[in-house]
């Protein structure tokens, strides 16, 4: 059992098997990879792994999904969380929200879809400067 989780949130199954791929060839076996389809799953995910003693390290969030927008999900995660580093994903957000996403869920980072493999392990190796 991983100690440490990346989780993935996005509405989209392709993307989420598209990130999880990538990040296990960025970074093998040292992460759990996690996926949510909305921020309701991820909640529920972020408790379960709570409660087993994992730690998720990074949460990357899609910012157009169902019900709670991205930017908001983040927020969230850092009032609640607020050692697990925020990654914003995107291919749909406007300039308000993604400001919003620097300045309340004080992500890290915003990756606009398509990403880079480069340009994905940068922001997530940034997102855990300081954990």
């Amino acid at each position: 059992m991983q100690n440490a989780a990346i989780l993935m949130v996005d509405d989209e199954k392709t993307i989420l098997d598209s990130l999880r791929g990538q990040l296990r060839n960025l970074f093998g076996r040292r992460f759990a990879y996690e996926t949510a389809a909305d921020a309701t799953e991820a909640w529920e995910v972020l408790e379960e792994l709570h409660d087993r003693g994992t730690r998720v390290v990074v949460v990357v969030s899609d910012w157009l999904m169902p019900g709670t927008r991205g930017d908001e999900f983040l927020a969230s995660v850092r009032s609640r969380f607020p050692d697990i580093g925020r990654i914003l994903l995107t291919g749909q957000a406007d300039t308000d929200a993604i400001q919003r996403a620097w300045d309340v869920a004080q992500v890290s980072d915003v990756i606009h879809k398509p990403w880079s493999s480069d340009g994905l392990r940068r922001a997530i190796e940034s997102a855990m400067v300081g954990l």
